[in-house]
């Protein structure tokens, strides 16, 4: 849209062209038919006619030289798809414009559709009367080139069987689409008499659908080879009252007339509807002598602003409409009188005469409205009417959160936990609304404590071209931090990782993140900041245009409200060109002031800024661009009367200093807010007011008389003001979580978590105890079969399931030997004995070995250690020594290697227990009778050979995938939703000998990390391609789980032989233990970045739990440590904040959500599970019996895929590759959270940590919360 001109001028002008808002009658279409040269489409019910145009037409984005026009009320920007495929599943693969979109049909011989490129002076002039008076407040727009269709008594389509009640009815329409240079309109024109019928059913249907009036960009480029459907802007919904609305209703100020802004060149941002949404009633119509209803003059206004800004009404003169069929050379422009002025009031070109009692026509600025994305192909249906139009942006890639407020008829009794904690709720006529307590701010469904510092935390992602540069700079996930000083409306903004190409040409733009200024600006007296308003759920739609190169730059920011350390979290992209700034430069930004108008449910505010250019050899340049922004939230309307929010308050912002830090690629802002009257502090002198006061940043400031004034701490601080510490409401007062609840300080307030076997009840706050099942497995209270045939497994509750030993058969309460001793059981020269639950091999004679393998006597091969330990067992057990038999004795199993087995079991006792490459008993494995064990294969002997070249092994494409470890070499399966697509799975890594366990990967860089037992070692390699490099290489014992911190930029593991868990950088370096006490057999491990937590499982066999702590390891705690078996596979998703396990001791996969009691039961009776992650839904574990991934819903607990790698062996780690990192960010994300080497986030704040070699290397530890 164009630049704001003097409102005297954009009035004058709408004098010279406005008419009375109506309805549209049939006379007032543009000339059409065979007079004004049209063409006619073919008759049919289904045609298309091509019109190549002699200018382009601009449609979102693109530029078109011609159009398809069919008869079923729409045009497209390409060839049509067929009529069933476009009628029933909208929106289509092309660029449409949909007036009126319905099975339509022109063959019974009077509906005609006519169609012409018009360039006439007079049509373009009619034109441009129209999208000036939609859009008041731009410059004027003069079209070059128009295109007319117009629907005539068109039909719906009838199957000649029926005979229903549209056979008569018709419909006329029509649609101007007039273009610039830089820009396309599209003015649809609905007369009033012209719609008889809403809705047709479309051939094949069964039911009617109504018609649809929509703007669609159709198929767009998604990522580097996809695509995905492009925005949707509709007009009409659902339901036929929106279509029969069309005559209704206006958005240029006239009914059945609606104007839309469709593209613009080289930027476009958004469909922008016409600003003029209001009309006053209308006359009563008498009827004419002609075909059509004659419009009674009727008196007409619109809002304007004199040179003072008071508010003006013009009344406009009757308009005459176009003749219809008037030909082009006898065409008159309409004449205008100038209205009389009252008596006494002298008219100047600046002050226009006003009308006491019209009724002003509202101007809604909505030209920023952002595009709607359809998920998954579906129209994102706007609320309608138009003008309360509600636009929400829809990522096909996102799981989208339904649980979104909005305020509605309900009352406080059913609605009153909508609120803050901090709010009451008011019932009111229509509805309710939450109102924040004394000493909180705030619009009641978000409250925070007056006087206290504010922290905003979001991603910044974008495309955004430099200078005359022709490639853009993307960006993606970069962290955006904020701190504002509430009391004085001091704010400092950081965005991390901006590279030198960009960060000089930022600069100018500190209103990037001064949002949060405006948010929790110093209010002057009457006057409220953003937060207080609106609270922390809006979207910012912002364009800049640098002048004097006319550089655009659009931003658009979603805000998502307070998370629960109370911060605002926003999202933000940027789009377009800025100007070039030489590196190594520095801008001063000089104060300005911003005036911000207030509707129900929209903001808006547009100021110019100018900043001085400090080139690096002195020289300086002044520059500016103008800034215009809309701010579109959901209010509460029904307490009106006591809410008196001033319509317009004026923003000064001050002391703004701006820096790229290019060493860190850092760019900060600072400014100063302060939110007030439109004529300035009004001599308000108050240090409240100006924020000299010198309170705590904890306090809030209350104004005196004159100049006095007092410091109060905020809510949950005590102290006199001038310094405020936090009040520990758990010590001094403990009751406050009652009975079976523990309290956790927090700064400013407290939380209240229920202690284990207790969990919060229906109120919220009383901590109920959880019914306490019997563990009828534990108890021995099973009916099972005895424990050397058959396992008892609990379940959960009072459950539990029977299954058979490995070796028997039946269904768990009874179960019968198998008889083992089929073909091909033991070596072709061995006998095979069966025995209960098991049978053996023993070699024929004249041949030794362990009856799987059996070698003619005389052969050279040495025996190994564990076949000569064996076979000297053998022949002690079998009674050759002269002292006989020795019953107990275990004799080891050796693989066909000779190897020891990893699982050892004694044939008498029936005690299992896992054994090193050494065959020594690794502590804590060993299980009872009818327990199973899962041992790791340690046999692989390490080799210098590193990974090779083989035509196998491909790359990470795009996307989001598994990756899992399987013996020597990590594979990778895509996703597609949340569905494994098994053909096109692939290694990604050849590691010859090596025993990968662990897998992590890195979102940051697109590198995944394992753990290789072997060596040991820890590595990592670039997805895209490169050799392993070593990460960890000393001190290691049998690194198993692992786990990457991509915020903090940190890696953390588990050693079951050294019984550590210990963290480093993610190169290696800054190594620390964190824990080294009470663990046996820790594995999996898993981290949480976001919230400061580590989790990791212990599957010791006498005592297996799950435990976790903050991420430096204070604060540790066991979250299960009853009925748990072997634990291996741990995994936490950040969407549910559900910790998941699978356990192939209880052969049972359970999810838990760690800041809660109870347990969850996901799946039962599952084999051999190792590795577990999640995406989304569904859980992916490996399972060692099944050599396979298995795939499961967790919402429904049922497997639903399995994928079978080409080659069966043992799989161990698995993890999520996603195709980017999930947003959030701790407080290590911005210059390291300020710690010299280890940064580990907690909860309420970060630990920094020296590593445990940092003698002299001056690092400096220190507790950070906050």
């Amino acid at each position: 849209m164009g630049l704001q001109r003097p409102s005297w001028f954009i009035w004058m002008s709408l004098l010279s062209l406005a008419g009375p808002v109506r309805s549209l009658s049939r006379r007032e279409l543009f000339q059409h038919g065979g007079a004004a040269g049209d063409r006619v489409l073919a008759a049919g019910d289904d045609a298309t006619q091509e019109l190549a145009l002699d200018t382009p037409l601009h449609f979102f984005d693109g530029k078109f030289n011609s159009v398809y026009i069919n008869t079923n009320g729409f045009i497209a920007t390409k060839q049509p798809e067929e009529e069933s495929s476009l009628l029933t599943s909208f929106p289509p693969s092309f660029g449409t414009i949909a007036l009126f979109l319905a099975d339509l049909d022109t063959s019974d011989g009077v509906g005609k559709v006519y169609l012409r490129q018009d360039s006439s002076p007079d049509t373009l002039q009619l034109a441009a009367q129209h999208i000036s008076r939609a859009f008041p407040e731009d410059d004027e727009f003069i079209p070059t080139h128009a295109v007319v269709v117009t629907w005539q008594d068109v039909a719906a389509y009838q199957e000649p069987r029926r005979g229903d009640q549209l056979d008569n009815k018709k419909n006329t329409f029509q649609v101007v689409l007039a273009s610039g240079d830089k820009s396309s309109y599209a003015i649809l024109l609905y007369p009033r008499d012209g719609l008889h019928f809403t809705s047709t059913r479309p051939k094949g249907a069964d039911a009617e659908q109504p018609a649809r009036a929509a703007f669609s960009k159709g198929l767009e480029k998604y990522l580097i080879w996809g695509t995905r459907q492009g925005p949707v802007y509709s007009i009409t919904s659902d339901n036929e009252d929106s279509i029969r609305e069309l005559f209704e209703h206006t958005n240029s100020g006239k009914r059945g007339v609606w104007v839309y802004e469709i593209g613009t060149s080289p930027y476009f941002s958004a469909v922008a509807p016409g600003e003029v949404t209001g009309i006053p009633a209308e006359a009563p119509r008498e009827k004419s002598h002609g075909g059509y209803d004659d419009e009674a003059p009727e008196r007409v206004v619109n809002p304007g602003y004199g040179r003072e800004g008071q508010q003006q009404v013009v009344e406009y003169p009757p308009y005459e409409p176009y003749p219809p069929q008037q030909p082009a050379e006898e065409q008159r422009p309409a004449v205008y009188e100038e209205p009389e002025p009252n008596p006494g009031q002298e008219v100047t070109g600046d002050h226009l005469p006003v009308e006491p009692y019209a009724e002003p026509i509202p101007i809604q600025p909505v030209q920023f409205e952002p595009p709607v994305y359809p998920p998954d192909g579906h129209v994102q249906q706007p609320l309608y009417p138009p003008e309360d139009r509600s636009v929400v942006i829809v990522d096909g890639d996102l799981d989208i959160d339904a649980n979104i407020f909005s305020y509605n008829s309900d009352t406080c009794a059913n609605s009153r936990q909508k609120c803050s904690i901090f709010a009451d709720c008011r019932d009111y006529p229509n509805g309710y609304c939450c109102h924040c307590r004394p000493g909180y701010y705030g619009n009641g469904k978000q409250c925070l404590a007056e006087g206290k510092p504010q922290r905003m935390n979001g991603k910044v992602s974008g495309r955004v071209y430099v200078g005359s540069s022709p490639v853009p700079i993307e960006f993606n996930g970069n962290d955006l931090h904020s701190y504002v000083v509430a009391n004085d409306g001091r704010a400092y903004v950081a965005i991390s990782t901006i590279p030198q190409s960009l960060g000089p040409a930022l600069l100018p733009l500190s209103s990037l993140g001064g949002v949060i200024g405006w948010a929790f600006a110093l209010e002057q007296p009457g006057y409220e900041n953003g937060f207080s308003i609106i609270g922390g759920e809006f979207t910012r739609q912002a364009e800049v245009i640098f002048l004097p190169g006319n550089e655009r730059l659009s931003i658009k920011q979603e805000f998502k409200g307070i998370d629960e350390h109370e911060h605002l979290v926003v999202s933000t992209e940027l789009e377009g060109r800025l100007p070039d700034i030489q590196e190594g430069s520095t801008v001063q930004i000089e104060p300005y002031s911003e005036i911000y108008h207030y509707s129900s449910n929209m903001i808006t505010s547009s100021s110019t800024r100018s900043y001085t250019i400090t080139l690096k050899d002195g020289n300086t340049q002044t520059r500016s661009y103008q800034w215009r922004q809309t701010i579109t939230f959901q209010g509460c309307s029904h307490d009106e009367a006591t809410r008196a929010i001033p319509s317009t308050q004026q923003l000064s912002v001050s002391q703004i200093f701006v820096m790229y830090d290019s060493g860190n690629n850092l760019i900060r802002y600072a400014m100063s807010n302060k939110i007030g009257s439109l004529h300035g502090d009004e001599g308000e002198e108050n240090a409240c007011f100006t924020g000299t006061h010198r309170c705590d940043t904890n306090a809030v400031c209350r104004a005196g008389q004159g100049n006095q004034f007092t410091c109060e701490c905020a809510s949950g601080f005590r102290g006199d003001g001038r310094t405020c510490y936090d009040i520990d409401e758990c010590r001094e007062t403990p009751q406050s979580c009652g009975h079976n609840a523990v309290c956790n300080n927090q700064p400013g307030t407290f939380r209240c978590e229920c202690v284990d076997g207790y969990q919060f009840g229906s109120d919220g706050q009383t901590c109920v105890e959880v019914d306490r099942p019997i563990d009828h497995c534990q108890a021995g209270t099973h009916e099972c079969d005895i424990a050397e045939r058959a396992q008892c497994s609990y379940t959960g509750g009072s459950s539990y399931i029977c299954s058979c030993l490995p070796g028997f058969v039946g269904d768990g309460s009874t179960c019968r030997d198998i008889d083992e001793c089929q073909p091909s059981r033991c070596h072709q020269e061995a006998f095979c004995y069966n025995t209960q639950g098991s049978f053996t091999c023993r070699c024929r004679s004249g041949f030794y070995g362990d009856g799987f393998q059996c070698n003619a006597e005389g052969s050279e091969r040495e025996k190994t250690p564990c076949e000569e330990e064996r076979d000297r067992l053998q022949d002690i057990s079998s009674g050759i020594y002269p002292r006989g038999p020795r019953p107990g004795l275990h004799i080891p199993s050796c693989d066909s290697q000779g190897n020891y087995n990893p699982l050892q079991c004694h044939g008498s006792t029936g005690h299992c227990w896992c054994v090193d490459r050494n065959g020594q008993e690794i502590p804590g494995t060993r299980a009872g009778p009818g327990s199973r064990t899962m041992c790791i294969d340690q046999a692989v002997r390490p080799t210098p050979v590193g990974p090779t070249t083989r035509p196998d092994v491909h790359p990470l494409p795009p996307g989001t995938h598994l990756l899992f470890a399987q013996s020597g070499k990590i594979e990778y399966v895509p996703l597609e939703g949340h569905n494994m697509k098994k053909v096109e799975a692939k290694a990604v890594l050849h590691l010859p000998d090596r025993v990968v366990i662990g897998v992590a990967y890195d979102c940051v860089e697109k590198m995944v990390y394992w753990t290789d037992i072997t060596g040991p070692a820890i590595s990592k390699a670039n997805l895209q391609g490169g050799e392993p490099i070593p990460v960890i290489r000393t001190d290691l014992g049998s690194p198993e789980g692992l786990a990457v911190d991509h915020i903090g930029r940190t890696l953390f593991w588990t050693d079951s032989m050294r019984d550590k868990i210990e963290v480093a950088k993610l190169d290696g370096s800054q190594r620390r233990v964190l824990i080294d006490t009470d663990l046996v057999n820790p594995r999996a491990i898993i981290a949480d970045p976001i919230k400061g937590h580590l989790y990791w499982a212990d599957w010791n066999r006498d005592a297996p739990k799950i435990e976790t702590s903050y991420m430096d390891g204070t604060n540790r705690r066991i979250l299960v440590k009853d009925d748990l078996g072997l634990p291996n596979g741990l995994t936490y998703d950040q969407h549910s904040s559900l910790l998941c396990w699978a356990d192939a001791g209880t052969r049972r996969v359970e999810c838990m959500n760690p800041n809660q009691t109870g347990r969850r039961k996901v799946l039962e009776g599952i084999q051999y599970p190792f590795g577990i992650t999640t995406y989304g839904r569904n859980l992916y574990y490996t399972d060692w019996r099944r050599d396979a991934i298995i795939s499961a819903d967790r919402t429904v607990g049922r497997e639903n895929d399995e994928f079978q790698p080409q080659k069966r062996s043992r799989l161990y780690g698995i993890t999520t590759a996603y195709s980017q990192c999930l947003p959030g960010q701790n407080y290590c994300t911005v210059n390291n959270g300020g710690c010299t080497h280890l940064c580990l986030a907690m909860p309420t704040g970060r630990s920094c940590l020296c590593p445990d070699n940092a003698v002299g290397v001056g690092c400096v530890e220190r507790d950070g919360r906050y």
